[in-house]
């Protein structure tokens, strides 16, 4: 997520930390999830703590971005906001064109959770385009 190739801030440092911690977490359950390990739980009421216990990382993650964003100067954080806003507005047009598909054109069926590193994709995909703070 970093613009420019200046060196590191310490608020950088401190996003890369914070992204590294939620996002192990997540690859853990993940990974555990993969090889069978929560299998026992489907349909089960424990399996909804499972889904809170995925998506906790997530919302660290938009967390530690959104702290990134404050911690950084003026330019930077116009810079990313107009990144994040494109790249969510694409993600949802994306996906609810997907939806439509589905309903109406048979297309296969694409989990929900898929937004989230569609988002990221579209977010990596403009940064190279979206290098100004202006309108």
């Amino acid at each position: 997520m970093l613009m420019t190739a200046k060196p590191a801030t310490a608020a950088h440092k401190r996003y890369t930390i914070r992204t590294l911690a939620f996002m192990s977490g997540y690859v853990a359950v993940m990974v555990a999830l993969i090889f069978g390990a929560f299998d026992e739980i489907q349909g089960k009421p424990a399996a909804w703590i499972l889904a809170a216990a995925v998506t906790a990382p997530i919302v660290g993650q938009i967390w530690a971005t959104l702290a990134l964003m404050r911690e950084t100067d003026e330019f930077f954080r116009a810079v990313m906001a107009k990144q994040f806003i494109i790249a969510s507005g694409l993600a949802m047009a994306l996906f609810t064109g997907w939806g439509f598909a589905e309903s109406f054109a048979g297309a296969p069926h694409a989990p929900g959770w898929y937004i989230y590193p569609l988002f990221w994709g579209l977010v990596g995909l403009t940064a190279p385009f979206i290098r100004s703070s202006q309108g």
